[in-house]
């Protein structure tokens, strides 16, 4: 090769790659090469390629929206994935519990109608068991479970509460079966009449209101007094009972239902409530005076009541047990009642030329109680009877005490006698008078040897 020739094409080559670098033009992608390290220099301009500048910034405005969002989805699918994990969690405890809760109720259902029937409760053996005053069904449910005649006490408690048998207990002491379902134990405990605490008291005839209260709590057979006398002078019992709605001057009286409370022996209820007890008294005494017997005078039986509509009295039944009152107070025995009857009506229908203003009677001057040492200390000085015969004309408001049937008897057939006065001496023995200088004569005897 010519060395000239080299040479120029040596020059044009350079030539040629000298306007090939001059031409030269690098495109670089800068999202390729983006760098958190990379420090831009601070002698840069910085509008250098503004244009490049600002589409670099949407693209990454771009890309931090599509991570955002990416973030977002992906957060979502967890949160999804979570809440269907809980629910199956959830859905699975629901019905462990449900399992667990059914046979929980499945068993207690069972056991429960086991005792309710008494299917598992084959000892037929009695038990004695003692009912507390004013039971709760908690009470009579310790007390059933204590004497092992139910097993079940929640159960028992539901089915009194379902039947709504909580108020039909009674106090009282009772022998009960312990395989009685409890249908049979309610019932059972429901009635008085299978109570085993009972108690005999007799009623002595002559006994007024106050002194058949004391006796009868005495004895046990009374749970409050103070209720007993109380429901004695009240309106409870007259739609019951006609003789006491008859009553025409109740609110003068100290005790409405004195005169009714038949003496006799009575079984009562250790305790008995105050109501339950008058009933037998005045059940009873409706039952004598219906009742037929024999009676001097009369051709065939017969009653109380018809003695009353039969005979010539003036007198109603209520005035008729005022005077039997009085001749059961004042009466030494059955013949002396006769006499003192014809006393009491010849004093009540006597003329004032005779001296017989009253009809004048000891028995009562204290009523409703039986002498003054009776009467409340702190009332003695001022006490005053109303139904004090010395101050007041005719019969007195009402009874002074229950009389028996003999005194009933006795005040409808009065002897026929002209005797005004009457007394007795220490021994009972009684003395008649037709005039009061004869009574003041027979008085005077009294003393005399009674001293």
């Amino acid at each position: 090769m010519n060395p000239d020739n080299f040479n120029m094409s040596e020059q044009e080559l350079n030539a040629q790659r000298r306007r090939r670098a001059e031409n030269f033009k690098l495109n670089i992608d800068e999202s390729e090469y983006e760098d958190d390290n990379f420090v831009k220099s601070e002698d840069e301009p910085s509008n250098l390629n503004s244009y490049s500048g600002q589409d670099v910034k949407k693209q990454m405005a771009r890309e931090s929206k599509q991570v955002l969002k990416q973030k977002k989805k992906e957060e979502k699918k967890a949160l999804k994935a979570k809440n269907k994990y809980n629910r199956r969690t959830f859905r699975f405890i629901w019905i462990v519990s449900v399992l667990i809760v059914g046979a929980m109720a499945a068993v207690y259902m069972i056991t429960g109608m086991n005792d309710l029937l008494a299917v598992n409760r084959t000892d037929s053996s009695t038990v004695k068991i003692e009912i507390p005053e004013n039971p709760t069904v908690d009470d009579v449910t310790k007390v059933l479970v204590d004497n092992k005649v139910i097993g079940e006490p929640s159960y028992f408690k539901l089915f009194v509460n379902v039947t709504k048998s909580a108020d039909d207990f009674t106090q009282g002491t009772y022998e009960i079966r312990r395989n009685m379902d409890y249908e049979a134990i309610i019932n059972f405990l429901s009635s008085s009449n299978n109570r085993t605490d009972t108690v005999s008291v007799t009623i002595t005839e002559g006994e007024s209101v106050l002194e058949i209260a004391n006796t009868l709590e005495k004895n046990g057979a009374l749970g409050d007094r103070d209720e007993f006398l109380s429901l004695c002078n009240s309106e409870k019992f007259d739609s019951d009972f006609d003789f006491i709605k008859a009553e025409t001057n109740a609110d003068k009286r100290y005790y409405k239902l004195e005169g009714y409370l038949y003496p006799d022996t009575y079984e009562f209820y250790r305790n008995e409530n105050a109501e339950s007890v008058i009933y037998k008294f005045l059940n009873n005494y409706e039952t004598k005076i219906n009742e037929k017997q024999t009676v001097d005078g009369y051709s065939k039986k017969t009653t109380v009541l018809k003695m009353v509509e039969e005979s010539d009295t003036k007198y109603s039944l209520d005035q008729v047990m005022t005077i039997a009152s009085i001749i059961q107070a004042e009466a030494a025995d059955k013949e002396d009642m006769y006499y003192i009857s014809s006393i009491l009506h010849n004093r009540l229908t006597a003329d004032s030329s005779l001296g017989v203003s009253s009809l004048g009677l000891d028995s009562t001057k204290f009523y409703p109680y039986r002498s003054l040492e009776d009467v409340p200390e702190n009332d003695r000085s001022t006490y005053k009877s109303r139904y004090d015969t010395y101050d007041r004309k005719g019969l007195p408001y009402g009874p002074i005490c229950n009389p028996g049937m003999d005194a009933i008897i006795a005040a409808l057939n009065p002897n026929s006698s002209d005797y005004y006065f009457f007394c007795h001496d220490s021994k009972g023995q009684a003395y008649y008078a037709s005039t009061l200088e004869q009574q003041n004569a027979n008085l005077e005897y009294i003393e005399s040897y009674d001293n």
